[in-house]
C-alpha cells in the first residue's frame, strides 16, 4: 500500500504529458504575482498542465480507454485505501467549495454522514439537474468526461461510508443520459465499480436516473423526494439529509463538477490544488460565459480571475467592445446582477462577488450589452421563477406572480414610481421567508435590477407618463 506522498510522485511521472508542476515552483509564480497586484493576491492563467477536465471540448473519445490515457482511474484502489479519514481530511486541506452554488466547504460537508452507522445504508446522491438559466458546465463533463465523475463517485463514497451513489441527471439531458449509462457499464464490465470495486474489497454501485424537468428538483431535499417518486417538493431541515435523506438513511446530495474533480486532487495533492486562486477561494473552476460576448464557451479556469480578464481572454470581449457593456449577472440568473463599473475591478470568486453584493453561484456568467433591454431581461427571469416555483410555501407561490405582474408593467413603464419601492419590499418579503431557496432566487435578481438601474426604470416610467414612450 502506498503512502499519498509516494502515489502522487508516482502519478507526476506517469503523467508527464501534462507536465504537473511542483507547488514550489507555483509559489515562486506567485510571489511574483503579488507583486503585480498585491491587493487582490491573484495568479492567475491556468496553465494546460493544471487543467483537471482535459477532454471538456470532446478532443478524445469519452469511454474508459480515453479516460485512462488522461489519467482517469489512475492508482484509484490506492486512494480509496487511504480509507475516509485521509480523503476528507486532503479534501478539507485542498478548500475546495461546493460547485453547485452555495459554496459549502467540500470536506467538511461530507464530514457530516455518520461514521459508526451499523443500521441503514448511506447514500452519495449526485445532483446534475442543472437547470439553473446560463449554466452549461455539467452538462459537459457528463458527456465528454463521463468517468471522472464515476471514479468521483467512488471516491467520495468511500469518504463518506457511503454503499451506493445516485447520479440524479436532468430529463432533457437525453445524449448525457445515454454517455453516462455507457460509461458505467464500462466501469462495471472492468470491475472499478460494483462487487470488490477497483480490487479495493469495498462493494460501490452508480445508479443513473432520470429526473421529470423541474428547476425545483436542483434543490437537494427537492431532488430526494423526486429520486423517491415523489413531487419534487422541498423538505424542512432539519432533520438534514445527512442523518435522514434518500428513504430516510444518511446521505449527502454533492454537485457534479465538486464530485469530478475530487480524484485529481486525491492524485496531485491538496497543496497543488489550494495554490489556484485566493485563500478560501481554492483550485479551478468551469466557467459558462454566454450572451453579447463574441466567443460563447465553457472554460475552465483559476479560481479569483478578474470578470474582465475572463471575458475578454476566453470570448474575445463583449459584443461592441468592453466599453458597450451594460451589465453582467456572474453566476447564473438567481444572483443580481453588476454594473459594468463593477465589473472591471471585481473577482470571479465567492468572497469578491459576495462583497459587490452578487454571488459566484453556478459561475454561469450571461453578459449585457448596452442594445439590451435589462428591465425585460430581469422580468423574464422573474417569470421563469414564477413558473418553476412548487407552490408550496405562500411567500414564494404568491410573491413571484406578485413580482413578474408588476416586472411586467415596469417593462413598459405602465406603472407608478412609488411601485418600484413597492417592488423591492415585495422582495424583501419573499427572501428569507421559504423552505428553500428559490424565493431567494426570484428575489436577487430583481433587488439587483432596482440597484443598478433604478434610473432606468424610473426614466421609462416617467417617459409613459409624458406620452413619450
Amino acid at each position: 500500500k502506498l503512502s499519498g506522498t509516494s502515489m502522487r510522485a508516482g502519478l507526476i511521472a506517469r503523467q508527464s504529458f501534462r507536465g504537473a508542476a511542483p507547488v514550489a515552483a507555483r509559489h515562486a509564480r506567485a510571489g511574483t504575482a503579488l507583486l503585480r497586484t498585491a491587493r487582490r493576491d491573484y495568479q492567475g492563467g491556468l496553465a494546460d498542465k493544471d487543467r483537471i477536465f482535459t477532454n471538456l471540448y470532446n478532443d478524445t473519445s469519452f469511454g474508459l480507454e480515453g479516460a485512462k490515457k488522461r489519467g482517469d482511474w489512475y492508482k484509484t484502489k490506492d486512494i480509496v485505501l487511504l480509507g475516509p479519514e485521509r480523503i476528507i481530511a486532503d479534501m478539507k486541506a485542498s478548500g475546495l467549495r461546493g460547485r453547485g452554488g452555495a459554496g459549502f466547504p467540500s470536506g467538511l460537508k461530507w464530514s457530516f454522514m455518520p461514521k459508526n452507522n451499523k443500521t441503514s445504508p448511506q447514500y452519495l446522491v449526485v445532483n446534475a439537474d442543472e437547470s439553473e438559466p446560463g449554466t452549461c458546465k455539467d452538462r459537459e463533463i457528463m458527456r465528454h468526461d463521463p468517468h471522472k465523475l464515476i471514479e468521483g463517485c467512488l471516491i467520495a463514497g468511500v469518504a463518506m461510508r457511503a454503499n451506493a451513489a445516485y447520479i440524479y441527471i436532468r430529463g432533457e439531458f437525453v445524449y448525457e443520459a445515454v454517455v453516462l449509462e455507457k460509461a458505467i457499464a464500462e466501469a462495471y464490465a472492468a470491475g472499478l465499480i460494483g462487487k470488490n470495486a477497483s480490487c479495493t474489497g469495498i462493494d460501490f454501485d452508480v445508479h443513473l436516473h432520470r429526473g421529470g424537468g423541474a428547476y425545483i428538483c436542483g434543490e437537494e431535499t427537492g431532488l430526494i423526494e423526486s429520486l423517491e417518486g415523489k413531487p419534487g417538493k422541498p423538505r424542512l431541515k432539519p432533520p438534514f439529509p445527512a442523518n435522514a435523506g434518500l428513504y430516510g438513511c444518511p446521505t449527502t446530495v454533492a454537485n457534479v463538477e465538486t464530485i469530478s474533480v475530487a480524484p485529481t486532487i486525491m492524485r496531485r495533492g491538496p497543496e497543488w490544488f489550494s495554490s489556484f486562486g485566493r485563500k478560501n477561494n481554492s483550485g479551478t473552476k468551469l466557467f459558462c460565459i454566454s450572451g453579447h460576448v463574441n466567443n460563447p464557451i465553457t472554460v475552465e479556469e483559476e479560481m479569483s480571475i478578474p470578470l474582465k480578464e475572463l471575458i475578454q481572454k476566453h470570448c474575445k470581449d463583449v459584443v461592441g467592445g468592453w466599453d458597450n457593456l451594460l451589465g453582467i449577472i456572474p453566476g447564473g440568473s438567481s444572483v443580481p446582477v453588476l454594473t459594468k463599473q463593477v465589473c472591471d475591478e471585481v473577482l470571479m470568486d465567492f468572497d469578491d462577488l459576495k462583497n459587490a453584493r452578487s454571488g459566484l453561484g453556478t459561475a454561469a456568467v450571461t453578459v449585457f450589452n448596452k442594445q439590451t433591454d435589462i428591465v425585460k431581461a430581469i422580468a423574464r427571469l422573474s417569470a421563469f421563477y414564477e413558473h418553476e416555483s412548487c407552490g408550496q410555501c405562500t411567500p414564494c407561490r404568491e410573491g413571484t406572480g406578485w413580482m413578474r405582474k408588476i416586472m411586467d408593467r415596469l417593462v413598459t413603464g405602465d406603472a407608478e414610481l412609488k411601485e418600484i419601492d413597492m417592488l423591492e419590499e415585495l422582495s424583501m418579503q419573499i427572501e428569507g421567508h421559504t423552505i428553500c431557496a428559490l424565493g431567494d432566487a426570484a428575489a436577487w435578481p430583481v433587488q439587483g435590477l432596482i440597484r443598478a438601474f433604478r434610473p432606468e426604470i424610473e426614466m421609462r416610467i416617467i417617459k409613459k407618463q409624458q406620452g413619450k414612450l
